[in-house]
């Protein structure tokens, strides 16, 4: 494993800095070396704020990285604000590369403005949930690359895709690095290709942070897993295939995916692109990497989350039904974000059931960590969208009582979801450091490996 002495240079954050700072230090970063770093606006995101790229080196190959391809992930942006300072900096550090950087830290300014109120704190799961937007999938960074599939035809990318299209078009990077993160669990990894020679580090650099691979149930059923908590990078066409085998032949999945593709499915298309994505978790239960045998199946524990995901689906109808007459704005983000749920929810979940159902592999007893990510992780992330919805109705707040029941309504459930995590997990909330240490030398280590395997 290679650029683990950069660890100690990397400060003790205690917050995360706002798209404002993020923007700022960039500035003056071109500003304090203006011999080795260009800063330049690539775009404007759909309100109006500009997408600064940082470009440093002047090597023959480029790297594209890009943080907040959801705005709930800032972990990513951290990172390339001390990447860019060391690249600036640290002449001999830049010199082991030949890249030319291309450094994005918030590519979905927007959407990561409407996450800052947890910014400073990270702390509390409370604090998180309450505070917490991510729009839905037609509207994410992410999944809004052009694609044709079968019966998908998206040809709608936001601006702020544009913005790396365009730089993906004519830099046409061997690296590309999007920088996500998840909320809740272990360390794991998409890849674009097998790399055996990178799995053992892969594998340890966690460990170096007392932080967990993410053994428990993968993130989607058609995963292709290449190593423990390493798995092939998937575009649109993987949703697709399996939501048509699981929806049946009366259902279009094209009408409940309603986005694009990824940007290494985008990517590939274009150019010979290497991509990594490593996800790291805000918050850490010990369960997540227990692998002992449970005394349930991975069926039982499934069904499970089902049922509770079918539930919060039923609760979040009922208020969207009491809400709908005193919706102010109708373009306000997170009213966007219910309506997509409405709509694509029960096509989702009816495959997840019948994927539940027929899939023989469920069978086998289940391990603690995917009992554990069934029943206690999938409730975190249920958290999330009572909070969201918490935060469309205090939009719409316009003091009657009506509205007023129908707040309190979401407010206790809500409450009632923070009880049932806070009696349920043992957690502790990951020091940013140590996240932004563990995504910094794992594509480091990548960006080396292509540099080696292309000389």
């Amino acid at each position: 494993m290679k650029f683990i002495e950069l660890i100690d240079s990397v400060p003790d954050y205690k917050e995360f800095f706002t798209v404002e700072e993020m923007d700022r230090r960039s500035l003056e970063l071109a500003k304090r070396y203006p011999g080795k770093v260009k800063v330049y606006e690539a775009g404007k995101s759909r309100g109006e704020n500009p997408i600064y790229v940082l470009e440093i080196g002047s090597g023959k190959k480029n790297a594209l990285l890009f943080g907040c391809p959801h705005p709930n992930e800032p972990i990513g942006a951290m990172m390339l604000d001390f990447l860019s300072e060391r690249l600036a900096n640290d002449d001999t550090f830049r010199d082991q590369f030949d890249y030319t950087w291309h450094l994005i830290k918030v590519i979905d300014v927007d959407g990561t403005k409407l996450n800052e109120g947890w910014f400073k704190d990270s702390s509390s799961i409370r604090k998180y949930a309450a505070n917490f937007y991510r729009p839905p999938g037609h509207e994410q960074v992410e999944w809004t690359f052009p694609v044709d599939y079968e019966t998908l035809h998206f040809h709608s990318p936001l601006p702020e895709t544009q913005v790396l299209m365009k730089l993906i078009e004519e830099k046409k990077p061997e690296f590309m690095y999007s920088l996500h993160n998840s909320g809740f669990g272990g360390v794991y990894y998409y890849v674009s290709d097998a790399v055996p020679e990178l799995y053992e580090t892969f594998s340890k650099l966690p460990g170096l942070f007392d932080l967990p691979l993410s053994l428990g149930e993968p993130e989607a059923p058609f995963l292709e897993q290449l190593e423990p908590a390493v798995f092939k990078l998937f575009g649109m066409a993987q949703e697709y295939d399996y939501l048509k085998k699981n929806l049946g032949p009366d259902k279009d999945p094209a009408d409940v995916i309603k986005a694009g593709t990824s940007s290494d499915d985008f990517a590939s298309s274009v150019a010979d692109t290497f991509s990594l994505v490593c996800e790291m978790p805000y918050y850490y239960d010990s369960r997540v990497e227990d692998m002992s045998e449970a005394d349930i199946t991975r069926k039982e524990a499934q069904r499970f989350n089902y049922q509770r995901s079918v539930e919060n689906f039923e609760f979040v109808s009922e208020v969207m039904k009491a809400v709908e007459p005193y919706v102010i704005d109708r373009n306000s983000p997170f009213y966007r974000v219910f309506k997509n749920v409405l709509e694509t929810y029960p096509d989702q979940l009816q495959a997840q059931k019948n994927w539940i159902e027929n899939d023989p592999s469920l069978e086998r007893k289940a391990s603690v960590a995917e009992v554990f990510d069934n029943k206690i992780v999938s409730q975190f992330y249920q958290s999330l969208m009572l909070g969201m919805l918490r935060r469309l109705l205090r939009e719409n707040d316009n003091g009657s009582k009506e509205l007023a029941a129908i707040s309190k309504m979401a407010d206790e459930a809500f409450e009632r979801k923070m009880e049932y995590l806070e009696n349920n997990l043992n957690y502790t909330a990951v020091p940013i450091k140590s996240l932004v240490s563990v995504q910094l030398i794992a594509g480091l280590n990548v960006a080396d490996y292509i540099q080696r395997r292309e000389s």
